[in-house]
């Protein structure tokens, strides 16, 4: 079990007349898995050892189902945000009998001394945390736009940039960020997904296209392909509206142009509504019948399940809002005439189907249109053979 696992029973006394765990006891056995958590780490006085205290400063916290004596519930925590003299801490509870999730909280510390000024966030803590899972070499946090953005970048020349879909993260792209070598292959958590910043503020297509308009002049990549999966496809359309020029090739994954019908919409709304309640779990419940093929093995299952539940509540709020609102991009296909463009296709998406996908092709002069048969929603996890091969082959003549 990971460092940032705690289990804790629940005990009689911390309950109230009808049996159930209580509001306050909730919030004790949160501070009490904390602290445990840093006596298996740096140990309990890791802040009081650089003078500096964690006062919270915010608390936001749901509460999704009862516990009872006797229920040993897992906490899990996980650092949001990491600023200078503040960070934001997302702790879960669940039951470890059937993995139900109790209940939710983020806390926003600040950091501050005995004459209650604010000081630095201890490098210490902040490594500990951050070192939890321990991401791979090429991964970093960079900021751009107010947010910290964990971005994965590998590999030597011309760039491609991979944006994935709702409510997952970069790492869909990782056989395609192992293989194509020859290309500098550059895959970001969108703000609000993965282990990038969460804030809660609305959202848009046109922020995620400024935040990677923000990326790309940070890393100095010059002009890029775009390659985007679902929603990542319509991020796309919209960095095309805006920077054209700075786009020298485009793949599509399971994306349609058109903008939400009104049943969609309301489709969004609702979703917004779920998980509010239920966080990333409802969201995973609902959406991975129909976002793998049939045949996908259990494990990719498994793995999409995590990915989905990891996401933040605000991400995936406002991800919704979002794609509830953005543009038609329709009318921009016919004019990206001379821009070399791949479209790929699951044979088997249940969200966005081959005949969706065709028609988009057919809509954008010249495109290329790829089908993996036996994929789902997620072709460059349930194909990944296939597309990476496309892409490979679509890049050398883009290069």
């Amino acid at each position: 079990m990971p460092v940032s696992d705690i289990d804790l029973t629940v005990y009689p006394d911390e309950c109230d007349a009808f049996g159930h765990l209580n509001q306050a006891s909730f919030l004790t056995l949160f501070e009490r898995a904390r602290w445990e958590m840093l006596a298996r780490g740096p140990g309990m006085d890791v802040f009081a050892r650089h003078g500096a205290w964690p006062a919270v400063r915010k608390a936001a916290i749901d509460y999704h189902l009862a516990a009872y004596p006797g229920d040993v519930l897992r906490f899990h925590q996980t650092l949001t945000h990491h600023g200078r003299t503040s960070f934001t801490l997302r702790q879960t509870a669940r039951r470890t009998r059937d993995d139900a999730l109790i209940s939710t909280v983020e806390f926003v510390f600040v950091c501050i001394n005995r004459e209650g000024r604010p000081v630095p966030v201890p490098a210490e803590f902040a490594e500990f945390m951050n070192a939890r899972p321990a991401p791979p070499e090429d991964t970093r946090k960079l900021t751009v736009n107010g947010v910290n953005l964990t971005v994965q970048a590998r590999g030597e020349g011309p760039a491609i940039l991979f944006i994935h879909g709702y409510p997952l993260d970069h790492t869909i792209w990782r056989p395609q960020l192992d293989a194509l070598d020859g290309w500098r292959r550059v895959a970001p958590d969108l703000r609000g997904m993965g282990q990038s910043d969460a804030p809660d503020l609305g959202y848009s297509m046109a922020t995620y296209a400024a935040d990677l308009a923000a990326l790309v002049d940070s890393l100095g990549l010059g002009r890029i392909v775009l390659c985007g999966h679902s929603m990542g496809g319509a991020v796309a359309f919209e960095f095309l509206r805006r920077w054209r020029d700075r786009v020298s090739g485009l793949a599509l994954v399971a994306t349609r142009p058109d903008a939400d019908g009104v049943e969609t919409r309301r489709a969004r709304d609702a979703a917004a509504v779920l998980a509010r309640d239920g966080g990333g779990p409802e969201i995973a419940d609902a959406m991975l019948p129909k976002m793998l093929a049939p045949s996908a093995p259990a494990a990719l299952v498994e793995q999409v399940r995590v990915m989905m539940t990891a996401t933040p509540v605000p991400g995936i709020v406002g991800a919704l809002g979002a794609m509830r609102d953005r543009p038609d991009s329709t009318p921009l296909l016919p004019t990206l005439l001379g821009l070399p463009t791949l479209v790929i296709a699951g044979a088997d998406d249940q969200i966005v189907t081959v005949s969706q996908v065709s028609a988009m092709a057919a809509a954008i002069p010249g495109a290329r249109l790829v089908v993996a048969p036996g994929a789902g929603h997620l072709p460059s996890l349930e194909a990944p053979a296939i597309v990476t091969d496309s892409l490979r082959t679509f890049l050398v003549g883009v290069g």
